[in-house]
């Protein structure tokens, strides 16, 4: 299994055999990591693999999800880290799957609150990893997801590439299944917002732009599978114009 197959067969998985993952595997997620890109530059992380096959308490605050291993991911604390965090972090979840192993988005309260820091970086997120007790991986048609019809207005008839990153991007898993995405679509793009936004600031919360840098990771590993060149921008037109129940993200577009 390839990355691009995981992003239409990977499940959460919330129940995890103590069994230990060979140091050859956890070798190859550091070098994993170390090669990849993150969605936007200039933003430092810092991935940490934690242990806990032993369910050694050191480290460990409450925990809904009991894992033998935790991948805890820092960055430095600048606008849009937490997207580039969650961008890096499916992508981790989607090698993850490629390799036999189950994993999960956890609560930062799994750890305790004087490692939710490290140096200057702060904790972005937390992956519960390990062997799954049972499938790591589900149909598309089981997963628990809106259908396109409700998450997307279309404009003009989608392409078949098109398509294809829709449902990349409805498979994709948010906090608490909350699916916040809403699309409109047109041949060659596809504008992507966040729905009942409220904050005054006129920035996404920190949740939500995790979730959405975890959904824009599933577009741009199918777009890189079928060979396109998609671009993530945000356009000042559609950014200036107000919309009363969402708030403009980035626009997703085929280069001609």
């Amino acid at each position: 299994m390839n990355l691009y197959e995981a992003v239409y067969a990977r499940k959460s998985v919330r129940c995890f055999a103590k069994e230990a993952v060979s140091g050859k595997t956890i070798e190859s997620i550091r070098k994993f990591y170390q090669e990849m890109e993150g969605l936007f530059g200039g933003i430092e992380t810092e991935l940490v693999i934690l242990e806990n096959r032993k369910e050694k308490r050191s480290f460990m605050g409450f925990a809904s999800v009991k894992a033998p291993y935790y991948l805890a991911l820092y960055t430095s604390n600048q606008e849009k880290c937490m997207m580039n965090a969650g961008y890096v972090m499916q992508q981790l979840a989607l090698y993850l799957c490629s390799r036999g192993l189950g994993s999960c988005f956890v609560g930062m309260n799994v750890l305790r609150p004087r490692l939710r820091k490290r140096g200057d970086k702060i904790l972005a997120c937390l992956l519960a990893f390990g062997k799954s007790k049972g499938s790591y991986t589900r149909k598309p048609v089981d997963a628990r997801r809106q259908d396109l019809k409700e998450l997307c207005i279309f404009k003009e008839k989608p392409r078949l590439w098109m398509t294809q990153l829709l449902e990349a991007a409805r498979l994709a898993p948010s906090s608490m299944n909350s699916q916040p995405w809403r699309f409109v679509v047109y041949d060659n793009r596809i504008h992507v917002f966040s729905r009942k936004y409220k904050a005054k600031s006129g920035q996404l919360g920190r949740g939500t732009e995790l979730n959405f840098g975890i959904l824009f990771s599933n577009m741009m590993v199918v777009a890189e599978e079928l060979w396109l060149d998609v671009d993530l921008i945000r356009l000042d037109e559609m950014n200036q114009k107000k919309y009363p129940n969402s708030q403009y993200v980035l626009s997703v577009i085929l280069r001609a």
